[in-house]
């Protein structure tokens, strides 16, 4: 797995299936144009840019560009690296025709494209670097542990963390691990299910 410590933002969730198999990273995908009125996911974007930074990696095609330049635009400066793919045509094997512009998203591209985006946005880490920061992650195990997943009130309290960091209702136990470990390291973690609980 590459390690990248930039939360990665794409646009939907088969692109974020594709990378989750390439790297080692957060990656949140914003569903498309729905990002234009999605608050809730734009709050938890600009909390993920000022704690990690940003690496958009869109299509690359007018919608993806669109969908980069509003995110960015949102964020802020210098909080932003983009990763661009080439264009190359083709159509997604999941699709029955290709798409209006003909050019494959980042869920079809090969892996070696990624990498090369990756790459050239300055981000890439060798396979099996070690992350930059020396902390114990927080893990499914914790969140078993600490009743956030796989016991009676489970739910309950994961939408209390949810409520109380502002993130999307929505977001799955795993998805609220991957986020809980960009934002913050194991003792405030710690500190935050003392405050829910």
């Amino acid at each position: 797995m590459i390690k990248i410590k930039e939360t990665v933002v794409v646009e939907g969730k088969y692109d974020k299936i594709k990378l989750d198999s390439i790297l080692d990273a957060t990656v949140i995908a914003v569903d498309g144009f729905r990002i234009f009125t999605d608050k809730e996911t734009l709050s938890l974007l600009r909390a993920l840019a000022d704690k990690t930074g940003l690496l958009i990696l869109t299509d690359s095609d007018v919608a993806g560009f669109k969908i980069r330049h509003y995110i960015a635009g949102a964020v802020g400066p210098g909080k932003v690296k983009h990763a661009y793919i080439s264009d190359i045509f083709g159509k997604e094997s999941r699709k029955e025709k290709p798409s209006k512009e003909g050019k494959l998203g980042v869920e079809g591209v090969p892996k070696e494209e990624i990498l090369r985006a990756l790459d050239r946005a300055g981000v890439f880490c060798e396979e099996g670097q070690k992350p930059e920061k020396n902390q114990r992650p927080i893990t499914k195990a914790d969140f078993f542990e600490d009743g956030i997943t796989g016991g009676p009130g489970s739910a309950r309290l994961r939408q209390k963390i949810i409520e109380n960091l502002h993130l999307p209702e929505h977001l799955s136990a795993n998805a609220l691990l991957s986020v809980l470990n960009a934002l913050m390291d194991y003792e405030a973690y710690q500190e935050l299910l003392e405050k829910v609980k």
